[in-house]
């Protein structure tokens, strides 16, 4: 039987005979002494043997090689004092191991390097296709171990200290409209009716909160069916979150104690609370953005009424059309930013034309003087760039990027352009957390393509109670929290009374008979007498991601998809058998295109 893990072993184990198993992770041959590195979940550790105070387990040791799967019983030994390792949490001991037994050998080509101290960079196509190796590496393996000390954090605050219920919710449910594609699963034992795979679990929470639950959490499954990013993937997990008769200040406050203590757990990290707060309008008119990274500055700043009437047609076209004109001030700008990177071909304006931008205007501030180009230099008058310079708060040194447009495109042009300024300029601290809250959100945003009102949140987002006589235009009771630019969470105060439930469906498009066919079953529900509720959902995965330090989602998920949408490991997804369709009474409508000859 095991006694102990290879990470556990320290100094006051000295001179205890212990059985360890593990994966071979280095072997190295010192002179006739062997020096094995045994690997589990928990560390490394050294093994010892040589052929005199070992002879048992010499010959085997010799055989050896890296992700052998062994079996050490061995005495634990104080190091000598030049071998010392204080990179281990074991760098005190080593092993003399008395008996080695093989347990599984490798039998094929590595198609990596696993041991920790080999480890090259590896594609990620190989790493997925393979990521039951990829998992031994000590990336992923904290990178796992992490995410379930998150998990466990969660669970002990929520239960010990706030009194939460654990509910699952159906993973077969239908399909209702929540702003993405569902996922589909035809039933066998009814046939042509279909089941959705949940993209939330927000109608059951909302139930549960019907049913007098209280206080629900889940760490839930979703799946959404929609194009992938780094951040996203088609099968996730989320903290569900729901509450009864709290307001929305007693959620933000509970919440911000839960992020704190997972922090504080997790990281050892202490997080000043309350977290600052912007409103949805505040944040797109200083960042451009509404999960802005407040970690650096570089603020954006409005100009649009200084400029509506000059003779720069640019600007004051934008203006009278009812766009912005907005800068993004860069200190130093003139000594980093060349104007070859700003005109046509450059990588900024490139950046810009991405995000929509037709191109980029700009002023370079200098001693006694304003550097302006083309059209901007003749139109603005002296008085104009001097409002500019005291808006902008410019002094010499400064670049100053004008992006004059929609005010969608503006903000979206220079939110670009700001990441990209401060990763280059390195003003992004590595290791500061900045959080922050993001409220009042408009209930709908138009929806250019369907010509039609959709909710921005979702159609169960309760709106501010003054703002309720013009739903087109009301803010919700919506909130985001921001993690360095990211947004982890987002929830709100729901709709608790049918009345203004059927009201918002109207609003999206849903005529009454719609409604009810597809939410029936809530709005019948909200007639039993429905307590004020609200909720919030965190993005597990992306939580993880930030707290690991990667740059992918993937690398916080054991088995994730690639950005096609395809498992490599499994070759997912695949064809089936015919019979199993004809089961399902389904077809595929699917037509190769034709190969071109």
């Amino acid at each position: 039987m095991r006694t102990h893990y290879c990470g556990h072993l320290r100094a006051e184990h000295i001179g205890e005979t212990v059985t360890l198993f593990g994966w071979v992770d280095r072997r190295r041959d010192h002179g006739g002494v062997i020096f094995l590195d045994l690997r589990d979940r928990s560390g490394i550790v050294q093994i010892v043997s040589d052929p005199v105070r070992t002879p048992d387990s010499y010959g085997l040791a010799e055989q050896l090689r890296n992700e052998y799967v062994v079996k050490i019983v061995g005495r634990v030994s104080q190091r000598p004092s030049e071998s010392l390792n204080a990179k281990l949490p074991t760098g005190q001991v080593e092993i003399y191991a008395d008996q080695i037994e093989l347990l599984n050998a490798v039998r094929k080509q590595m198609p990596f390097q696993v041991s920790t101290g080999e480890q090259e960079p590896v594609r990620e196509e190989l790493r997925l296709r393979y990521r039951y190796l990829d998992l031994r590496r000590e990336r992923m393996s904290q990178n796992l171990r992490l995410r379930h000390q998150v998990n466990q954090a969660i669970r002990r605050f929520l239960e010990d200290q706030e009194g939460f219920i654990e509910v699952e919710t159906p993973i077969l449910t239908r399909s209702t409209p929540e702003g993405a594609r569902d996922y589909l699963v035809p039933s066998r034992v009814n046939p042509s009716e279909w089941y959705a795979l949940p993209q939330s679990p927000q109608l059951f929470k909302q139930l549960l909160m019907v049913s007098g639950v209280d206080r629900y959490y889940q760490i839930a499954r979703c799946f959404r069916d929609e194009d992938l990013r780094a951040d996203r993937q088609p099968e996730f997990t989320q903290l569900d979150m729901e509450m009864s008769f709290m307001n929305q200040a007693e959620i933000l406050a509970l919440n911000e104690k839960l992020i704190c203590y997972i922090l504080k757990t997790v990281k050892g990290v202490e997080v000043p609370q309350p977290f600052p707060r912007l409103t949805y309008a505040e944040a797109l008119d200083r960042y451009g953005s509404d999960k802005p990274d407040t970690r650096y500055g570089l603020e954006l700043v409005d100009v649009s009424d200084l400029v509506a009437d000059s003779g720069f047609k640019v600007f004051s076209g934008a203006v009278k059309s009812g766009g912005l004109v907005k800068v993004l001030p860069v200190p130093d700008g003139n000594a980093t930013v060349s104007n070859v990177r700003i005109k046509p071909g450059g990588d900024l304006f490139k950046i810009a034309a991405e995000a929509g931008a037709r191109g980029l205007a700009y002023i370079r501030v200098r001693e006694g003087d304003i550097d302006t180009i083309g059209a901007i230099k003749d139109n603005l008058s002296d008085a104009q760039k001097q409002q500019i310079l005291e808006r902008t708060g410019a002094r010499e040194g400064h670049l100053l990027l004008f992006c004059a447009d929609a005010a969608d495109t503006v903000n979206a042009t220079l939110d670009r352009l700001r990441q990209a300024i401060a990763q280059e300029m390195n003003l992004i601290p590595a290791d500061q957390i900045n959080l922050l809250w993001v409220t009042e959100f408009p209930m709908f945003e138009w929806n250019a393509e369907e010509k039609r009102l959709e909710a921005l949140h979702h159609p169960f987002t309760a709106p501010y109670p003054e703002d309720k006589d013009d739903l087109k235009t009301a803010r919700a009771q919506a909130y985001d929290l921001v993690y360095n630019g990211y947004e982890v969470g987002g929830g709100s105060l729901r709709i608790y009374q049918p009345d203004l439930q059927q009201q918002v469906f109207e609003a999206i498009g849903l005529s009454e008979a719609e409604a009810s066919d597809k939410f029936g079953f809530l709005l019948e529900a909200f007639e039993y007498g429905t307590p004020p509720h609200g909720g919030i959902a965190y993005g597990l995965d992306r939580l993880v991601m930030l707290l690991a330090g990667e740059d992918s989602i993937r690398d916080a998920i054991a088995f994730p998809k690639t950005q096609q949408a395809r498992c490599l490991l499994t070759n997912a997804p695949s064809g089936v058998d015919i019979h199993q369709l004809k089961e399902l009474q389904v077809a595929s409508t699917y037509q190769p295109k034709p190969k071109e000859s």
